[in-house]
């Protein structure tokens, strides 16, 4: 049975890949920040862990409370979209803060805590570590610079991903675009379904060697020259 870890399961992308998971009959090891969100996943036959990855606190009792896991799959999640503000607009440091936090802090804090239990995984003799940016933060084919702060922040997650997969050579790290997604970030008009999302992105993920490490993808498997 494969062990998989999904960091910010509360909803969305995070919640389906939760619930697909557990019911092709895998181990799930889910997080969310409130309760609610946390007897949902555990409905689903996923193990609940309560974790908020804005607050350094919550994550650094990470490692510990998987202390022995091998984690075939680890997915980071997590995130949040701020104003559609361009760059004519300067960010408040408090949004600044508010996305920097959750979208790039967080992933920093979490992979020296969870990459060496994805080393551990007997998967590719060191499993895959896969990352929820987008094609916002991919710098070559950049056109408008709205939502600056949310690209920036998805730019710098691609930079601690590639950077990370040095560190760690024995497993696959991987960024990953999910689409445009109807989602309440992706909004009503977005052409891509939650669950396609979530089944093209495991799939791919699925699919993934070491050779593969280093990779900006999207959810179908088509790859986004560099970063």
């Amino acid at each position: 049975m494969s062990t998989i870890l999904i960091i910010g399961a509360s909803r969305g992308i995070g919640h389906e890949m939760a619930r697909q998971y557990a019911a092709e009959g895998a181990r799930v090891i889910a997080t969310a920040r409130d309760d609610d969100s946390l007897a949902g996943l555990k409905a689903l036959g996923c193990e609940p862990l309560k974790l908020d990855v804005t607050d350094p606190a919550s994550v650094s009792g990470l490692a510990w409370r998987l202390d022995g896991e091998k984690i075939d799959t680890a997915w980071y999640v997590a995130g949040v979209i701020c104003n559609r503000a361009n760059a004519t607009t300067p960010p408040t440091q408090q949004e600044f803060d508010r996305v920097m936090h959750a979208n790039v802090l967080g992933a920093m804090q979490v992979i020296p805590q969870v990459a060496p239990l994805v080393v551990a995984s007997k998967a590719l003799g060191g499993g895959r570590f896969g990352f929820i940016s987008s094609e916002m933060g991919h710098i070559g084919s950049i056109t408008t610079s709205g939502a600056w702060l949310y690209r920036v922040s998805k730019a710098a997650l691609n930079m601690a991903v590639a950077s990370a997969r040095n560190s760690y050579p024995e497993a696959a790290f991987i960024a990953f675009h999910p689409g445009w997604v109807k989602t309440s970030m992706g909004g009503e008009a977005a052409p891509v379904t939650v669950p396609d999302s979530a089944a093209g992105l495991r799939a791919t993920m699925a699919g993934a060697t070491l050779a593969d490490s280093g990779s900006f993808m999207r959810y179908d498997g088509t790859r986004i020259e560099g970063w």
